[in-house]
């Protein structure tokens, strides 16, 4: 279960049964809003306080439908006026520590839980880049974060309006070698979130056209670089030249990657809407704020598998197994785990997850350059996850559900990046105590299926793809023969309709599917 909680509650929605001591802090947070508008000194060091009460309780949430923190209900009270909602900012950007591992996650999380900010309050954040204040890694890192969230919250003008000459000067100027690499990467995501837009788009690119050299080809040199944080920014930095500001005679990523030795990739074809896969086909990312999903394009029924991932950042990842029933409901923070059909380790929280319930496990917390290890062995229905070389306890808890037609599997919270070992190299850390085999070893993949298209190149092959009027509106291939009643849309193929439970245009409850092929419809053409 990701800590984007998307499905938190406001103190609006709080159901009638909340404890007593979470009204008090409703309460609390209501009188103490009204009282801060007379004493800004008092409300700067309780918005402090509340959001150092957050980043310290965040990391333990970890249930399905959480109560949200009681410092988030106050915060969010605070922040219906104008006024907190600046202060918030403004303590996010002194509080949040440059090292905690959930550091920009819980910016984003507080900035989205807080009401939308008007214009000028949007605006003096803006201000607050030529603020004559000590500069430290802390502050910029901070700010950055808080822009790019901004970018991505705000619509239309007020995005546009945000992205003036001294912001986008600032967040290119952040882009030079010798800034903090943490500033360099926030302010590359800044970029693409502002990018978004698509008059945002041409003014950055514009400002990056008037440099000799484009910093952030110099900066994608970094994504192979053994320090976690320069590979984020040099991943974020090719992320940014393949998508969003392309340069003429740059042949894209996919185009120069060397995937001769790859059979086995993370699936393109199977994958949250946001999460970036690399080139290759082996590294994953989230900058969304979002619990994106992916699995691998290899299924496994039998014998004993493991494969490897070396942990880029430390954060909120459930990384795992997991089978095609299972369900990636990225906007309800579900993931990898999160269904009777997968199990995942997490090794921020230092759980195990399996059909949304979570266990501890003893193995430390995972850091950037942790090798996680998975091993699957569908004979003796066990899994087993290490940690550089040192094995948790055996897990049987998804074989209840599940006997074969397993994946490798993943679920990222945001700025969070991780890359797979199918085989293609050197294991780290293999099993010694029985005998496996690899993904990798006896997987195959077509030439055309090894590329990772950009996304708007993917987007502009999908448009050009001829479909006929009647195929199914959901897989576009077969013909579209069924009726679904009561509700009566039409448009779908057997195949599909077989899999649905719910019309996915009314959502109507299905009753009866009924093949519409011929003018009267028998017997053998209703089911039910």
């Amino acid at each position: 279960m990701g800590v984007c909680l998307c499905k938190s509650k406001t103190s609006d929605d709080l159901p009638d049964n909340l404890s007593q001591s979470g009204r008090h802090s409703t309460d609390y947070g209501r009188s103490f809003g009204r009282h801060a508008e007379r004493c800004d000194e008092s409300l700067s060091e309780t918005v402090d306080r509340l959001v150092k009460e957050t980043l310290k309780v965040i990391g333990t949430i970890v249930d399905n439908e959480p109560e949200p923190p009681s410092s988030m209900v106050q915060l969010h009270d605070i922040t219906d006026k104008p006024n907190g909602w600046i202060q918030l900012v403004k303590s996010l950007i002194r509080v949040v520590p440059i090292e905690h591992a959930m550091g920009p996650s819980v910016i984003t999380l507080l900035l989205d839980d807080s009401p939308l900010p008007t214009k000028d309050s949007v605006l003096e954040v803006a201000d607050m880049i030529s603020y004559s204040l000590r500069r430290t890694p802390r502050r910029e890192r901070n700010l950055c974060v808080i822009l790019g969230c901004l970018a991505e919250k705000l619509a239309g003008p007020s995005s546009i309006a945000v992205l003036s000459e001294s912001t986008l000067s600032y967040l290119i100027g952040n882009l030079d070698e010798g800034i903090y690499p943490e500033v360099m990467l926030f302010s590359i995501i800044a970029l693409e979130k502002f990018a978004q837009k698509s008059e945002n788009k041409a003014t950055i690119k514009r400002k990056l056209a008037m440099f000799p050299e484009n910093p952030l080809l110099r900066l994608e040199r970094h994504a192979n670089s053994d320090d976690y944080t320069l590979r984020q920014v040099g991943y974020c930095a090719r992320w940014c030249l393949d998508n969003f500001f392309i340069i003429e005679g740059r042949k894209y990523s996919y185009e120069v990657v060397d995937v001769s030795n790859v059979n086995v990739m993370l699936n393109t074809r199977d994958v949250s809407e946001y999460l970036k896969i690399s080139p290759d086909g082996l590294e994953a990312r989230c900058d969304a704020y979002l619990f994106e999903s992916v699995r691998c394009t290899y299924q496994v029924n039998s014998g004993c598998w493991y494969y490897e991932v070396t942990i880029i950042t430390p954060g909120v990842m459930q990384i795992g197994w997991a089978t095609k029933d299972s369900n990636f409901l990225s906007h309800e923070g579900y993931g990898i785990g999160d269904d009777p059909y997968s199990i995942a380790f997490d090794g921020c929280r230092r759980l195990i997850w399996h059909n949304a319930k979570s266990l501890p496990h003893d193995l430390p917390s995972w850091q950037g350059g942790s090798i996680l290890g998975c091993l699957l062995d569908l004979d003796a229905h066990e899994v087993i996850f290490s940690l550089n070389g040192v094995e948790g306890g055996v897990l049987k808890q998804v074989f209840g559900s599940a006997k074969d037609g397993f994946f490798a599997a993943a679920s990222c919270m945001s700025f969070q990046q991780c890359r797979f070992n199918f085989g293609s190299e050197p294991f780290k850390y293999p099993p010694k105590s029985r005998s496996f085999d690899s993904f990798n070893s006896h997987a195959y993949l077509k030439d055309q299926d090894k590329i990772v298209l950009p996304r708007h190149l993917f987007l502009e092959q999908l448009r050009k793809l001829s479909v006929r009027e009647d195929s199914c509106t959901l897989c576009f291939d077969l013909k579209g023969i069924v009726r679904l009643d009561p509700c009566s849309h039409r448009g779908f193929c057997m195949t599909c309709a077989m899999q649905l439970q719910h019309c996915p245009l009314c959502r109507a409850e299905i009753v009866t599917i009924v093949k519409e092929e011929s003018d009267t419809p028998t017997s053998d053409d209703v089911l039910t």
